[in-house]
């Protein structure tokens, strides 16, 4: 007997190897992971609980490769918006050095119920921004993902150089090299789970080349070969960054990336806006995979990132969502609708379908976490994550001819169910998690609290 069989989908969609589209398809969960699909012509197995999907497409859960989830305390923050990115930052730096474990577990608790609203099962975190006395900040956040059921990679963020030593944060959110390494070390023992199906694992993330200094992202690299874990950082998001890598270092962003040590199928960086075409060659060669965030892209104003060349050129790519005052609506459905348009606005309407959308929002994703073929796909063995979406109500009338295309062309929409390791996240479009109204009310109380310190210090 299964635990879960979703039944009566208008359509599923497994994003599997063979790309199988199922009328009237069926999924069935068992133990957390995918036990068997089938369409109306097979007989689905009896299971101790049964999802309707009548009128709905099911996907694989999307995959969000890039994000910043304590910045939505800090969400559409007035005074940081009308500048470039190093504005932004150094506006924004004063405020998130207040973070706490309180802080971070309640932005995480209301982020991640956002993001599985949006039908995210799994997500990173780049979390870089660690302040002496905050606590222990990425094993707050472990614990909100924990409550929620679901799967999360937090990245153990870092940053060492500070204004003084050439870099763009102040003092206040720089740790030294020595004990960034120990920590990563520390949090990978304590939480990484490398199984089939794990729900939590660790990469390492030094921030940027702006941020960090070469020594420490060397020494990284190392520490992940070691510990056979991820790596992640920003790389090539903004044409400063380009000014700022060719002054520095005398060379270009990834130029700088090689240098270090981390042209790698380990490593996925987040924006990759500027690279030329020969670096999305090396990139491609590399394997190293590359978070594509459209929303945030855009409204800071880095440029058009090279997409449909990454992926010709066999770079992994797939969809972040980013943080808050950056792109302060954290919908990977939106995402994925976004990196569409996109798509087709730099290279004609056939450049990018809805079909390459949900693949960079699933596979794409899951390849840049190293777990191809397990997260991002619905095949048996493969885990039970999928989001059952409505194509129902005005926004679908008249929608009856394609329901992939509908599903992004159409909307708004959020998920009707999201489903994790066979267990609902969100049920009937509503979080099963019932502390959300106090979360909310935390979350209000704590935001006001850092975004004061701006006016004080003012």
């Amino acid at each position: 007997m299964a635990d879960l069989l979703v039944i009566g989908a208008e359509l599923v969609a497994t994003v599997d190897a063979e790309r199988r589209e199922i009328r009237g398809g069926w999924v069935a969960i068992t133990d957390g992971l995918v036990s068997a699909i089938g369409g109306p012509e097979q007989t689905p197995p009896a299971a101790a609980r049964t999802l309707r999907a009548d009128g709905c497409l099911v996907t694989p859960g999307l995959v969000n490769t890039h994000h910043h989830i304590y910045q939505n305390l800090t969400r559409s923050f007035a005074p940081a918006l009308g500048g470039t990115l190093f504005n932004w930052l150094k506006t924004l730096y004063p405020l998130w050095s207040r973070l706490d474990e309180e802080a971070v577990h309640t932005s995480a608790y209301v982020g991640l119920t956002e993001l599985a609203l949006g039908g995210c099962t799994t997500t990173t975190d780049h979390l870089y921004v660690h302040p002496r006395g905050g606590g222990d900040l990425i094993t707050a956040e472990i614990a909100a993902a924990q409550q929620l059921g679901m799967r999360f990679h937090p990245t153990r963020g870092s940053m060492s150089l500070s204004v003084k030593d050439g870099g763009l944060p102040p003092d206040s959110v720089v740790q030294e090299p020595d004990e960034i390494l120990d920590d990563s070390a520390r949090l990978v023992a304590k939480h990484h789970d490398p199984s089939h199906g794990a729900m939590v694992r660790i990469a390492l993330a030094p921030c940027s080349p702006f941020s960090v200094s070469p020594e420490l992202m060397t020494a990284t690299a190392e520490l992940a070969e070691e510990l056979d874990v991820r790596l992640h950082t920003h790389l090539a998001e903004d044409p400063e960054e380009d000014d700022y890598c060719l002054a520095v270092f005398g060379r270009r962003p990834i130029d700088q990336f090689a240098e270090v040590g981390w042209g790698s199928d380990r490593a996925w960086v987040a924006h990759c806006i500027c690279p030329n075409p020969e670096e999305i060659e090396r990139l491609g060669t590399w394997g190293t995979g590359v978070a594509h965030c459209p929303s945030s892209n855009m409204i800071l104003g880095g440029g058009l990132a090279p997409v449909a060349e990454m992926r010709a050129a066999g770079v992994p790519v797939g969809l972040g969502c980013d943080g808050s005052s950056s792109a302060d609506s954290a919908s990977l459905w939106l995402e994925a609708r976004t990196a569409m348009l996109l798509g087709r606005l730099r290279q004609g309407a056939g450049a990018m379908s809805a079909r390459d959308a949900l693949e960079m929002a699933t596979r794409g994703g899951a390849a840049c976490l190293g777990r191809a073929g397990e997260i991002g796909v619905l095949a048996v063995g493969s885990v039970g994550d999928l989001v059952v979406w409505p194509l129902d109500g005005i926004a679908y009338a008249g929608a009856l001819s394609d329901p992939i295309d509908a599903w992004l062309r159409c909307g708004p929409t959020a998920a009707r169910h999201t489903v994790v390791a066979g267990r609902t996240v969100v049920e009937n479009g509503l979080p099963v998690d019932s502390d959300l109204p106090e979360m909310l009310s935390r979350h209000r109380r704590i935001a006001a609290g850092i975004q004061a310190a701006f006016e004080n210090a003012g």
